[in-house]
């Protein structure tokens, strides 16, 4: 069965040259090919396209309603051959990224004019999830993820790595004492983050391997950094969260970073997670790419803490 698509360019050449041989000579087919092709489109719709005769071509009506569809049609085609291939080279579209909010607030969206001004062709939706949301069956092209990545069809590149920090306000600690192990953490009021991976919000793990895990309890727990801060800001007790959510605190003093005989368990790297595929777009290539310069070689809440008082 001849394709649709190209009998449809082998009529509209017709048309245009006003011959089938001259349409022939045009397209590199021969004059037999070019008649069958027009010959199928006839058959295919059940009408006549042209009136022939041995010195004159013209087109039926049920020909010219073809012409203007068929014109329409490989007009639409080129101009979305173009835009794709114009992404090859500009980065251009809706690109729909989503962050963990603490995350996003900090050390997305401050970046996001910047980003506009360099690639003016791209919009971006950007959504804020705690939640690990579902790539594909939501609809997004990119999203970031703090999190040790599990085996998984999608695609993912480390942008930076965060660090674990176990903070107080200093009304606190001089009120309840400061804490210097990590076993006297389970007599000390414990605001626990509901959703991480690493540590529960009543049991924190410690050490390079999270060798030690302490019991915790405390007033509040939580599904987002922000409240769990603003609670330790007003002495309500201990946090222990990604440096990111509490750098700007840390660097001038309304909390106090904690040293306990074991360190924090390391924190999972933040990556940027994306769909498999042979290539991918140069909107979402653009982004991580000015993502993992906004965040490298120094990430910026670690820059912060570098001017600490």
């Amino acid at each position: 069965m001849l394709d649709r698509f190209t009998s449809m360019q082998v009529f509209v050449k017709v048309v245009q040259l006003g011959s089938f041989s001259a349409a022939a000579r045009a397209l590199a087919l021969s004059p037999t090919m070019v008649t069958k092709h027009v010959t199928t489109l006839e058959d295919r719709l059940g009408v006549t396209l042209f009136r022939r005769s041995t010195r004159h071509l013209s087109l039926t009506e049920a020909g010219r309603l073809f012409l203007e569809g068929s014109q329409r049609i490989l007009a639409d085609m080129e101009d979305m051959e173009l835009t794709v291939s114009e992404q090859r080279h500009e980065a251009r579209g809706h690109l729909r990224l989503n962050a963990p909010v603490s995350f996003a607030i900090r050390y997305v969206a401050p970046y996001l004019p910047e980003f506009n001004r360099l690639h003016p062709h791209v919009s971006v939706e950007l959504g804020l999830n705690d939640r690990t949301v579902d790539l594909i069956d939501e609809g997004w092209d990119l999203t970031l993820r703090i999190r040790k990545m599990p085996s998984s069809t999608l695609r993912s590149r480390r942008l930076a790595t965060i660090r674990m920090v176990v903070c107080a306000a200093p009304a606190y600690l001089e009120r309840a004492g400061t804490p210097t192990r990590v076993e006297e953490l389970s007599q000390h009021q414990c605001l626990g983050y509901t959703l991480s991976g690493t540590n529960s919000a009543s049991r924190w793990s410690f050490g390079e391997k999270g060798e030690k895990t302490v019991p915790v309890s405390g007033p509040l727990s939580a599904n987002n950094g922000d409240v769990l801060r603003e609670a330790a800001l007003a002495g309500e007790g201990i946090v222990y969260q990604p440096v990111f959510v509490v750098s700007e605190e840390l660097r001038t003093g309304r909390l106090r970073a904690l040293t306990l005989d074991l360190p924090p368990v390391p924190g999972p790297d933040l990556h940027a997670v994306y769909a498999p595929g042979i290539s991918v777009s140069l909107k979402i290539r653009a982004m991580i790419d000015y993502l993992s310069q906004c965040y490298t070689p120094t990430p910026p809440w670690e820059q912060a803490l570098a001017h600490t008082p």
